[in-house]
């Protein structure tokens, strides 16, 4: 049974085989892709694999960084057996794996696949080669960081001084790589193509699965009836209706801006990279914490991120951790301080405190007066 190593940013040879594992998570798929941009200018010659997500296949197969993709989530029934024939058929084509990197590494599907890979080193989340146990994270703060329960946090960064840069998720991968002095992390970009409609001049997308980041949509009201009264025009992007409702907190919010205001209802009518290509010609797009809100960043659109955070970052949204770096992307700041979703360490679906004071605390006129100024620019 071959021993997992932990890596340590050994050379790995002549066209070395890597893998890379993947999130079903569209915002956790777009902060992974620096990673591939950094071992691609590390290892030129490399063979990169990519298991990822039905959710995200067609970013993954446009990306010119990936040579071969795969989905661990795929439905059928025979899924796993699948897998695990193309695995042995990449091994047989382009030789053992030298790496495995798994930027989803608390999840209990990746940390079993790493093992059925059998690389040579692993970085990231993993079970033992006899799948008996987790992997040990290893010593190097590269590895160790991923122990730590407070990524988001500002004594995160200081007991990493000298070693991490930033909070910032993407960073935070490329240094489990060890690929960090090899990609600039801020740079995201996604592959697009153009939607199936004419896009409105401003997307909104107003929804996400964790209720404590959803923006009321009072306040959505006003900023909509603004923009219309200045003939802007106006669209809601995301998940088909009925998803919305089921998964990312839309209740009857969604439907009801839809009846009272002028908003252009484009849900579940692009795929994710349409809804790439549908930001990338809007003038401006505004979002909740969530995955379009990545997106948008990562196609240059000026953006407005709408979160519940003060000025000193405490709030709703981990922000030092998830908010794009990238020089179009703005975001709220709140009005009102609280620390409860943080001393959760986010793990609350919902508020934890009545009234929903910070997402209460970003009022309309702050997203009102940056709109006006994205769109005179």
């Amino acid at each position: 049974m071959p021993v997992l190593q932990r890596y340590c940013g050994e050379p790995l040879g002549d066209r070395p085989h890597m893998v890379v594992l993947g999130s079903c998570k569209v915002g956790n798929f777009v902060v992974s892709t620096p990673v591939l941009q950094g071992l691609r200018a590390r290892f030129p010659d490399a063979v990169i694999g990519f298991l990822g997500s039905e959710v995200t296949a067609a970013f993954e197969t446009a990306l010119e960084s990936i040579d071969w993709r795969h989905s661990w989530d795929a439905s059928a029934a025979d899924a796993g057996l699948q897998l695990q024939q193309q695995l042995a058929q990449h091994r047989q084509h382009h030789g053992p794996i030298a790496l495995a990197v798994n930027l989803d590494g608390f999840n209990p599907v990746t940390c079993t696949l790493v093992p059925w890979l059998q690389p040579r080193y692993v970085a990231g989340g993993s079970l033992s080669a006899n799948l008996r146990r987790s992997l040990p994270w290893g010593d190097q703060p590269q590895q160790r960081f991923l122990a730590d329960p407070d990524w988001d946090s500002p004594t995160f960064l200081a007991r990493y001084e000298g070693v991490f840069a930033s909070n910032y998720i993407a960073e935070l991968f490329a240094q489990l790589a060890y690929v960090a002095d090899h990609v600039d992390v801020t740079a995201i970009e996604l592959p697009c193509e153009p939607p199936p409609f004419a896009v409105p001049d401003v997307l909104v997308h107003c929804t996400t699965a964790r209720g404590a980041k959803v923006w009321p949509f009072s306040a959505w009201r006003q900023v909509i009836d603004h923009l219309s009264a200045h003939g802007v025009s106006v669209g809601l992007v995301g998940s088909p209706p009925a998803a919305q409702k089921e998964a990312y907190n839309a209740g009857d919010g969604e439907d009801a801006l839809l009846e009272q205001t002028a908003l252009i209802d484009l849900r579940g009518r692009t795929s994710l990279i349409q809804l790439a290509g549908a930001c990338a010609q809007a003038k401006a797009v505004v979002s909740v914490d969530a995955g379009p809100l990545h997106i948008a960043a990562a196609v240059g659109v000026p953006t407005l991120a709408v979160v519940g955070n003060d000025a000193d970052g405490v709030g709703a949204s981990p922000v030092r951790l998830w908010l794009p770096r990238c020089a179009n992307v703005t975001r709220t700041v709140s009005e009102r301080h609280c620390d409860a979703c943080a001393e959760n360490r986010f793990r609350n679906d919902d508020c934890l405190v009545d009234g929903h004071p910070c997402m209460a605390g970003v009022r309309p006129a702050q997203v009102i007066d940056w709109l006006d100024r994205s769109l005179a620019g």
